[in-house]
């Protein structure tokens, strides 16, 4: 069984952390808290993320310049990141939240449906994109000629669990699609097509290889 996907709780406020586990819950997610920004990279330093949720205003570092860090970081510039902040948040608060690479924001009191359907999307396409990287790898031995150990695995084997898991990310890129299709995001939307980019090369190199 995969492991569950792990989402990042950044607040200094232990009331705002409890909430976020709480519309969190009927999700297949496992939450990790963090009281700082300091606190958050060094989470990040042993633990792959799906998503990170992050406050803005916390006392010391705040979300702006933790999303800064957690940018620069080859192992984490990938993560991504929703701001959440008050409603009387400075009108350029949005601006500088994008700037700094969050894929969106969203201000308190938010709706707890809209950011657990945010926050299923992403992990979605977490769990789709390591899918597709196992695939990529497994395909890359297929062409090399050396399957793990060394065995003399038969290519007709190899061929077809290759094409059933393929088929199962494209089914899963469909669903996806389908669940943002009303979507205005265009963060959401540009990673989605990123991912249906990917998908569709490994596609090519499937049939290339057939």
């Amino acid at each position: 069984m995969p492991d569950r996907a792990r989402v990042l709780l950044v607040d200094d406020r232990e009331e705002n952390l409890i909430a976020l586990e709480a519309i969190l819950s009927s999700l297949d997610v496992v939450p990790i808290r963090a009281r700082s920004g300091e606190e958050a990279l060094k989470a990040l330093l042993s633990t792959d993320f799906a998503l990170i949720l992050l406050d803005v205003r916390m006392p010391g570092m705040d979300g702006f310049e933790t999303a800064a860090h957690i940018k620069r970081r080859e192992r984490t510039r990938n993560i991504p990141i929703i701001f959440l902040t008050v409603v009387d948040s400075a009108p350029d608060y949005a601006f500088r939240g994008y700037a700094a690479g969050a894929v969106d924001y969203l201000t308190k009191p938010f709706d707890p449906w809209v950011l657990r359907a945010k926050v299923s999307v992403f992990v979605e396409l977490y769990a789709m994109n390591r899918r597709l990287t196992e695939q990529a790898a497994l395909l890359r031995e297929r062409l090399a000629g050396e399957l793990p150990g060394g065995r003399d695995t038969d290519l007709t084997s190899v061929l077809a669990e290759l094409a059933k898991r393929l088929a199962a990310v494209e089914d899963d890129l469909r669903r996806v699609r389908e669940q943002a299709g009303r979507s205005d995001d265009s963060p959401l939307n540009g990673a989605i097509s990123d991912l249906g980019e990917r998908v569709a090369h490994l596609r090519a190199g499937f049939d290339a290889l057939t």
